[in-house]
């Protein structure tokens, strides 16, 4: 049985990866190299300052190259142009197929929610105008641990109610985002593909042709 579905934010509900990697690239030029679309998949799920750590080692920088406060000012340098570039979203951004599939899991009588490790998830949510959709939200500002920690997803649970983690479905696109579903004890659907998201109990390309009782069904059958 199947009473909540845990939503990822970025590459989920919409792609603001691509506004991610914009302003870590920017970041990398001005530090004098080139930050490519391969290095940015690390960066997929991980908190702000361990995707700094990732930049700057993909940069060729010595581990002690930057001081704790030198690293502070980078990342809310990257933050600044990021929020600069999702303040101007609208909900023509939100993912094909999204929004009838939140309102079939709802009809179902599904909780939803999210769980993100953004820290920006009230602009976004804002922007899209569709904050109303999830029952709660969790993002990087209500958590200590990041994905592949579970924390996230145990928070989500725990403020629908104390939904038992057997009860619960994650929809990620990131490994660190399944690897966290699994560790929590939920089932989780990959959004993206088996090659990539070879753990996740179900994978798809995405919501869009597919519905909520398609997914509940085939999730069923692996039980």
């Amino acid at each position: 049985m199947i009473r909540a579905a845990l939503f990822d934010l970025d590459g989920v509900i919409v792609d603001t990866a691509k506004y991610h990697y914009l302003a870590w690239r920017r970041l990398a030029a001005e530090l004098g190299f080139v930050f490519t679309e391969t290095d940015n998949e690390r960066l997929k799920g991980v908190s702000r300052m361990r995707s700094l750590d990732l930049l700057l080692e993909a940069g060729g920088f010595p581990e002690n190259s930057f001081t704790a406060t030198q690293k502070e000012e980078l990342a809310a340098r990257k933050n600044a142009w990021y929020v600069e570039y999702i303040s101007r979203m609208t909900p023509g951004e939100i993912l094909p197929g999204v929004l009838p599939f939140l309102a079939g899991a709802r009809a179902d009588g599904v909780r939803t929610a999210l769980g993100s490790a953004s820290r920006n998830t009230g602009i976004i949510l804002d922007r899209l105008e569709i904050g109303t959709l999830f029952d709660t939200v969790v993002d990087g500002t209500m958590v200590t641990r990041t994905k592949p920690d579970p924390e996230v997803f145990l928070r989500c649970a725990a403020r629908l109610g104390g939904i038992p983690a057997g009860e619960c479905v994650v929809f990620e696109d990131a490994e660190a985002g399944i690897e966290a579903a699994r560790a929590a004890g939920m089932r989780s659907v990959g959004i993206g593909t088996p090659q990539r998201l070879k753990q996740a109990d179900l994978v798809v390309p995405g919501f869009g042709g597919i519905t909520w009782q398609e997914i509940k069904n085939q999730l069923s059958t692996k039980v």
